[in-house]
């Protein structure tokens, strides 16, 4: 392990445009654990073809989910950030590991049965081993830790499975991926229409993203769901205010939170007000991430040295680990 660090791994979807809920529940994350552990971060471009075989938009979709992670704070010379395709060897071990993986166990991923309900047309069998190759991509670098959020779970504990069954049948070559979220409850960004929280596609209005223009940022906030206001001192807050009051601890100062959880508490808060605030909080938030991503994919040959330099901190990692792996299941000849 270089300088002796703990190795974190974690993979994302170069699908849809990051919104405020991927930045509070993981980026935001990743860029603190890369003083502190060794990271690999990869862009899973394959993962993505298991439900979005045409690939026109993967490139421009790649590009864009790298600058918005960069613009967000995570830094390319102290992080390998790569992509899933320029790692040959995730291809090799998720071979060696399909053959420990069985059709029952995998059925019944939660994941594939909800993908299955939503596209009966399309179950293909990289949709069925998802979890298998989510398992190469971990322990391809032989990470311990895995930030995931709760519908990961499950997957977290089949790569479990699968590296221990490895391990079992040829030797102990890999660690058992831990998931990790510094101790802290994982924050789930609400949706501003008080319906469940952001998301990529569900919903566009009541999601904002970090690519909305300040106007767009205003005219969803304003639109987000409120009443007549409280009638009585100290009254307890329904779901969709208590919402608008979580984003703006994110992104107002401690000030303005107190000054309108008092103007709640006594009965004098303006909910036009309370959303023009927060709107002008959000913009302030959004817009300078928003034109650094601008900024970086506007240099289209910076980000290709960017995608280099992951691959190949990636593929010495992964070089080291299939070596080890061909040597423990005896597909080593030479």
């Amino acid at each position: 392990m270089p300088g002796g660090k703990q190795i974190v791994m974690s993979g994302i979807r170069p699908t849809g445009f990051l919104h405020l809920g991927n930045y509070f529940g993981a980026i935001r994350n990743y860029v603190k654990m890369q003083d502190e552990f060794e990271c690999f971060f990869m862009v899973a471009d394959l993962h993505s073809l298991t439900t979005h075989p045409d690939t026109k938009e993967l490139k421009a979709n790649v590009h864009r989910v790298l600058a918005e992670n960069i613009a967000c704070g995570l830094d390319p010379d102290k992080v390998a950030l790569y992509c899933q395709s320029h790692v040959p060897e995730t291809a090799e071990l998720y071979l060696y590991l399909n053959m420990m993986a069985y059709k029952g166990e995998l059925e019944k991923t939660t994941t594939f049965k909800d993908k299955v309900r939503q596209n009966p047309e399309n179950v293909n069998a990289g949709l069925l081993t998802y979890p298998v190759l989510q398992t190469a991509d971990i322990i391809l670098h032989r990470a311990k830790y895995v930030p995931v959020g709760k519908d990961q779970e499950q997957h977290l504990e089949m790569a479990r499975t699968f590296a221990n069954r490895f391990n079992h049948r040829y030797g102990d070559v890999f660690p058992e991926p831990q998931a990790f979220n510094y101790n802290q409850q994982l924050i789930k960004v609400p949706s501003l229409d008080g319906v469940g929280k952001m998301s990529k596609s569900e919903n566009q209005m009541a999601t904002l993203y970090l690519a909305d223009t300040d106007d767009m940022i205003r005219k969803k906030v304003m639109k987000a769901k409120t009443d007549s206001g409280p009638v009585e001192p100290n009254s307890p807050k329904p779901d969709y205010i208590e919402n608008i009051f979580l984003l703006m601890k994110l992104v107002s100062s401690d000030e303005v939170v107190k000054q309108y959880e008092t103007a709640y508490n006594d009965c004098s808060i303006r909910y036009g007000d309370f959303k023009k605030q927060l709107a002008e909080d959000m913009v302030n938030f959004i817009a300078p991430i928003r034109s650094k991503v601008d900024a970086i994919l506007g240099d289209e040959e910076g980000l290709k040295q960017i995608m280099k330099k992951g691959a190949e901190k990636a593929n010495k990692s992964a070089g080291e680990t299939m070596k080890l792996v061909r040597k423990a299941s005896g597909l080593n000849y030479f």
